[in-house]
């Protein structure tokens, strides 16, 4: 699994297409054969990008729910709600599908975030709001989140 580093500041054009900056083409270049897929995300106003093989990983978990559990099958369709598969071009651009920038509300500047071994697109106010309000609790969240994590590799 490859972790992404880093946030971008990048520019929609007004077909929803994004160039990614050159830095970021660099960590993706192993994952351009085989595709990415674009979704809605969980939590926030926001889609998130996975290299195919992080997707298909997550598909295989998915597959294991059983289908005759109501509340599976209403995650499974809300959770692959607008998914596409999409990919960047020779110029490094990515097109995100018209519902998409109206579900995250991308206008013309926006933020390319790393997310572990996923890219999060976000519109750059709803980003910087996100992360302000993260900001407020955000050592209380790293204790309840990682405080009780026994970590070897730590001294």
């Amino acid at each position: 699994m490859q972790h992404f580093i880093g946030t971008y500041e990048c520019k929609a054009d007004e077909k929803g297409r994004i160039m990614l900056p050159i830095s970021l083409k660099k960590q993706l270049s192993d994952k351009l054969k085989s595709g990415f897929v674009i979704k809605r995300a969980v939590f926030n106003s926001c889609l998130e990008l996975y290299p195919s093989k992080e997707w298909d990983d997550l598909m295989l978990r998915i597959n294991k729910l059983n289908r005759f559990n109501k509340k599976n099958i209403d995650f499974i369709r809300r959770f692959t709600a607008g998914v596409r598969k999409i990919e960047i071009d020779m110029s490094g651009r990515i097109l995100i599908p018209k519902d998409l920038i109206s579900h995250a509300k991308i206008s013309k500047e926006i933020v390319v975030s790393s997310a572990v071994n996923i890219l999060e697109i976000w519109d750059k106010d709803s980003y910087e709001n996100a992360i302000d309000d993260a900001k407020i609790d955000f050592g209380n969240l790293a204790e309840e989140v990682m405080g009780d994590k026994k970590d070897e590799n730590v001294s």
